[in-house]
């Protein structure tokens, strides 16, 4: 067996290891939703929106290659078009949210509650079950169809690489990604934000975008490290790959800090009484302890760790600071998600940690599974060859002229 097999085959294993604690711990989820409902689906929709945005961050992330080159893309691009193409699978995990979920999660899809609430009765409008199931609809079916459209493209490249090809995913990433931007900002709004349904903030969606990119990133600089250790990887994947992975991860850091600062900043010098409330849920009752422990850890630490040019240049010091940001990126979505939920202080929710790690590993069991099935499919090399450079050499040549 050759090292190319052996990865083979270790991606092979991996997806079953995956399966099987996606089943495991999904069957458990079974038992604790007949047990305690409502605590069960706080913590399904936070495990779910943690593998949401990774899915998304693989989407928008091959957009954003397809738009502006860089050997960043090179080196990450099929885990990023596999990440992208769970989306079915995303579709499917969001049906018990829709058909059970609802009244547990938000105030506007129970009745007794949106009676006795003026500013639900006037939002009842939008905020409905039955316009809340055809939106949701419309996005995975833009998501879908989207990363469908990408998928292909990318496959017909493999197969003739010609600049033709190229300006086509360039065609199709420039109006999808605006249209990414916007679909991705309503889905904010619909499944988390509405959790409060008296609050808003137009930064929300922007803070939502900039956290899938982030996500994205990380992973894929975690499985770029992992595929490192094999030939050819081993060869192909330079420092400058990662130099480029972790320039770009420091960036989404910094636009996640300042999106959340002015977000921050301007409720809380507005001091209006129907924004605020959404910041003092999440710095009282304990909560300041997370938020201060995002501001260090999601902002300072990885921020001026990243400036080093030597530690990006080294997989084996990067890939750390990627996996401590999917870290964080989860910590933050539990800060968002959780304080939502009424008698929800740090101290009352710790003792159900447990059962967030139960939720998230039998939705990322199913993810992952998904996600290894999906990167066998195709060859696991999407790094430039000669015919790639050539392409690419031509389509600059024509812009220049």
């Amino acid at each position: 067996m050759n090292i190319s097999e052996t990865l083979r085959a270790q991606i092979a294993s991996n997806q079953r290891i995956s399966l099987w604690v996606g089943i495991v711990f999904l069957v458990i989820c079974g038992v604790v939703f007949s047990l305690d409902t409502a605590k069960f689906f706080q913590a399904y929709l936070l495990g779910y929106m943690f593998w949401m945005h990774l899915t998304l961050g693989c989407l928008g992330l091959v957009m954003m290659h397809n738009l502006t080159g860089g050997a960043w893309g090179d080196a990450s691009r099929r885990f990023l078009e596999a990440g992208m193409r769970t989306l079915w699978l995303m579709a499917l995990l969001f049906l018990p949210i829709f058909f059970l979920g609802l009244p547990y999660l938000y105030p506007w899809a129970n009745p007794e509650q949106v009676a006795h609430n003026a500013i639900l009765q006037q939002k009842a409008f939008y905020l409905n079950r039955e316009f809340f199931g055809i939106r949701a609809v419309g996005y995975f079916a833009f998501w879908i169809f989207w990363a469908y459209m990408l998928y292909k493209g990318s496959q017909d490249f493999e197969r003739t690489p010609t600049l033709s090809i190229v300006r086509r995913l360039e065609n199709i990433s420039g109006p999808g990604a605006l249209l990414f931007a916007l679909v991705v900002t309503l889905a904010s709004v619909d499944w988390m934000m509405s959790l409060e349904p008296a609050w808003y903030s137009t930064i929300y969606g922007i803070l939502f975008v900039v956290g899938q990119g982030l996500t994205g990133l990380a992973f894929a600089i975690v499985l770029a490290t992992w595929f490192a250790k094999y030939e050819p990887f081993s060869e192909l994947l330079t420092p400058k790959h990662f130099h480029d992975l972790g320039n770009l991860m420091v960036g989404f850091v910094v636009l996640w800090t300042y999106g959340s600062f002015s977000q921050f900043l301007i409720i809380w010098s507005a001091n209006l009484p129907e924004e605020i409330p959404w910041y003092l849920h999440r710095i009282r009752g304990g909560w300041q302890v997370i938020a201060m422990f995002l501001m260090i850890f999601h902002f300072f630490v990885p921020f001026f760790v990243l400036l080093s040019r030597q530690l990006k240049r080294k997989k084996n010091l990067l890939v750390k600071v990627a996996a401590w940001m999917l870290f964080v990126r989860f910590v933050d979505l539990f800060w968002w998600i959780i304080p939502a939920f009424p008698n929800t202080g740090l101290m009352s929710v710790l003792p159900q940690v447990w059962l967030y790690a139960v939720t998230f590993l039998g939705i990322g069991g199913a993810w992952l599974a998904t996600f290894f099935w999906q990167l066998q499919a195709r060859s696991l090399l999407p790094l430039p060859d000669s015919s790639y450079e050539a392409v690419t050499g031509e389509l600059e040549h024509a812009q220049k002229a």
